[in-house]
């Protein structure tokens, strides 16, 4: 459904000409993705899904597209160091971003984030997709975020908040076949979420008091305070988690400011 949302035009391709090509936990690179498919072996689709803005994607979308090829002529068994040309999936990059559009841009490009609009060897550009076309898939997909963030904010990161998602959505028709069918599966993946989340705040914490015995870590940062931030930063890195949330994270956790947050944040973030 995806596919056919993104590209309603192709009134030929079936579901067995489309593939899973998702990265999950690619040996040593450690590297996963939400969501990537190959359709016909033609085209490479690459999708994520962000609620908070971060160019960065485009980084990562560079990550997952180059292990992505590496792994598809690994199993088609196409060598790069002969002569005969090689095939090349037409690659396709999307964004699906659930927070507020604003004046934010429909086309994001490695040279104009990060480049500065020179030129260089490489270029790569994400489609960002705000709200889909009323009804498909990716529309579908938006409202249930927005309807999870509603019940959240009045029954907190809890699995009564996620039956309640659920339950509006099919009364709402919103992703209501896929809900009927797997809804306990849904249940169980947003309460991971929420576990990962509860376990990097204890995880912090235990940091922090080690830290705190030990009066420096690793010898960056003294005292409890900065032990604790530079290991919720490191932390929150290995969970993926963007700095704009990592900030909010450190001024939520040890009562600082958010402009506080931040200049800790990105002292020790590279």
């Amino acid at each position: 459904m995806l596919y056919k949302a993104l590209h309603n035009e192709d009134t030929n391709t079936t579901e067995d000409d489309i593939k899973p090509i998702t990265l999950e936990n690619v040996l040593m690179a450690n590297m996963y993705n939400d969501l990537g498919f190959s359709v016909k072996n033609k085209i490479f689709i690459l999708t994520e899904a962000q609620s908070t803005w971060s160019v960065n994607i485009i980084i990562r979308m560079l990550m997952y597209l180059a292990e992505t090829y590496h792994n598809y002529y690994m199993t088609t068994n196409q060598s790069l160091y002969t002569s005969k040309k090689v095939d090349f999936p037409k690659p396709e990059l999307y964004m699906i971003y659930t927070g507020d559009k604003g004046n934010k841009k429909d086309v994001i490009s490695l040279t104009e984030e990060f480049l500065g609009g020179q030129e260089s060897s490489v270029e790569v550009k994400v489609k960002v997709i705000f709200d889909g076309k009323k009804g498909d898939i990716i529309n579908q997909f938006v409202e249930f975020t927005k309807i999870y963030a509603e019940q959240v904010k009045i029954y907190g990161r809890t699995r009564k908040a996620v039956i309640e998602t659920i339950r509006i959505c099919r009364e709402r028709n919103i992703l209501k076949d896929y809900l009927a069918e797997r809804e306990k599966e849904v249940v169980n993946i947003m309460m991971s979420l929420f576990d990962v989340e509860y376990n990097l705040k204890v995880y912090g914490e235990n940091i922090a008091k080690e830290a705190e015995e030990k009066g420096r870590l690793e010898g960056k940062l003294e005292g409890k305070l900065e032990g604790g931030i530079l290991s919720m930063v490191k932390i929150c890195k290995e969970f993926d988690v963007s700095i704009l949330d990592t900030i909010k994270k450190i001024s939520s956790e040890f009562g600082l400011s958010q402009t506080e947050a931040e200049e800790k944040v990105k002292k020790i973030w590279n």
